[in-house]
């Protein structure tokens, strides 16, 4: 227990912070709401058996994740911080394709201004490219295609899942 004042938990399950309270450093009395999202998502018995389960100098970083997935399931119920991460991996994989479109256009702008510049290609790659080049604008379509899958669309333009 920090100074007289009970812990979170304590506070929210209203009983007396024990000198050896497994949640008094994790969950100070300051930041209740912090305890209280861990409390509903996981329930107080189960954190405290997770937290008995760990070594006392890894309790912290648990503490961190176990907050990080209570905050993501509450915005998200079904997927928690797993649809963060399909959201974030699906936005690599559109900004790859689309620094591939960008390499590809320079490459074309390149080979219309210098057609006889040394190129690695053979000449039938070269006329292919330059003639593709010519429907360049046609590409991009393909590669705007939206996520089919059922998970958060855009978690990062919400509050931080930390607090």
């Amino acid at each position: 227990m920090a100074g007289s004042s009970p812990c979170a938990s304590c506070k929210l399950l209203r009983r007396r912070c024990a000198k050896d309270c497994i949640f008094a450093p994790y969950f100070p009395s300051d930041d209740p709401h912090k305890f209280a999202i861990v409390h509903k998502i996981f329930g107080a018995s189960n954190v405290s058996k997770m937290l008995q389960e760990i070594p006392i100098h890894q309790r912290a970083d648990a503490v961190g994740s176990i907050v990080y997935e209570a905050n993501a399931r509450m915005r998200d119920p079904v997927y928690g911080c797993v649809g963060a991460i399909s959201y974030l991996q699906n936005q690599v994989s559109q900004l790859q394709m689309q620094l591939a479109v960008a390499q590809a256009e320079i490459l074309c702008i390149q080979m219309q201004q210098e057609p006889n510049l040394p190129i690695p290609l053979d000449q039938d790659d070269k006329s292919l490219l330059l003639a593709s080049c010519n429907n360049f604008n046609s590409i991009p379509q393909y590669f705007n295609f939206a996520s089919s899958s059922n998970v958060i669309q855009d978690p990062l333009k919400r509050e931080s899942l930390w607090t």
